[in-house]
């Protein structure tokens, strides 16, 4: 427990120094000369998504899963919550975020409101390996590159299965180990990007399994995301003298070694990425999946 304490403080310090905050976001929006007393959400969201390959992947992601306006998703890990707002206001439908970060959780909150999205999109603070959330509660489960965070991902597997209805859908995208990775790239990844452990392929389709779910397809990104990533350090390196200023020179000088040293990996053929979509085909039961490991 105390394990799992300490690596919840450090992805929380690792956001909070992140280069792409509230702070980082409403600058830019009036740096465009955006009346940020009439935001909308049609604006806001090409400022507000943290994630690889933007509005585009979430397209795709809500697509794949099925998502209708009848439906309530859960954004499993939801960060300050661009996707959660972007399906919400296109689709129409009801979704939830949850997310370790109280400052993510807090912009998620307020950004919400000044798109007035707070009766579609509502955001929990609390950790995905203990969700606060009934049985059968979700249509869908949904995830973008942040499970990379969570160290125990049989139980995060389970606990999303537990929340999602029988004949419900998660689908997620994640950043990937491969056999070319070393174990001094892992303990680098693990120190600078807060990385506990990755997953594969195979990997993540037997905890679907475990958990009571049946792998539907799954989507190597790893090529596609190399050229996406190579761009997102890029712009990160036009945001350096903002997060020096927001964090301080060293912050600004380790993320941009962290996120270099990330990009090369994905260059090398060391990491990479995927998407899947699975189906809940029975109830699981957490000790199950767990004790099978």
């Amino acid at each position: 427990m105390a394990e799992h304490q300490d690596h919840l403080a450090s992805v929380v310090t690792y956001y909070d120094t992140h280069p792409i905050n509230e702070q980082q976001i409403m600058h830019a929006l009036r740096a465009r000369g955006i009346d940020l007393d009439h935001l909308t959400e049609d604006l806001l969201k090409d400022y507000d998504q943290d994630h690889f390959g933007g509005l585009q992947a979430t397209d795709v992601l809500a697509a794949k899963a099925g998502i209708k306006k009848e439906h309530h998703v859960l954004d499993a890990c939801s960060g300050m919550g661009g996707p959660a707002r972007y399906i919400a206001h296109r689709i129409g439908c009801r979704v939830t975020g949850i997310d370790c970060t109280e400052s993510r959780y807090l912009s998620a909150i307020k950004l919400s409101k000044l798109v007035g999205l707070e009766t579609l999109v509502n955001f929990v603070h609390g950790d995905a390996l203990d969700m606060p959330f009934e049985e059968n509660s979700f249509d869908a489960v949904i995830a973008q590159e942040a499970w990379c965070h969570v160290p125990d991902k049989a139980r995060l597997i389970a606990q999303c299965a537990r929340v999602v209805k029988p004949g419900g859908v998660i689908a997620f995208t994640d950043i990937l180990c491969t056999d070319k990775l070393s174990n001094g790239d892992m303990r680098r990844l693990r120190s600078e990007m807060t990385f506990p452990e990755l997953e594969t392929i195979s990997g993540y389709a037997r905890l679907l399994e475990l958990s009571g779910c049946t792998l539907l397809e799954h989507d190597d990104l790893s090529n596609v995301w190399t050229k996406v990533l190579e761009d997102r350090l890029l712009m990160y390196r036009t945001l350096a003298e903002e997060t020096e200023r927001n964090f301080g020179a060293e912050r600004a000088r380790e993320w941009d070694d962290a996120y270099a040293f990330f990009v090369s990996r994905f260059r090398q053929g060391r990491l990479g990425g995927a998407r899947f979509i699975a189906r809940r085909d029975r109830g699981p039961v957490l000790e199950d999946a767990e004790e099978a490991l």
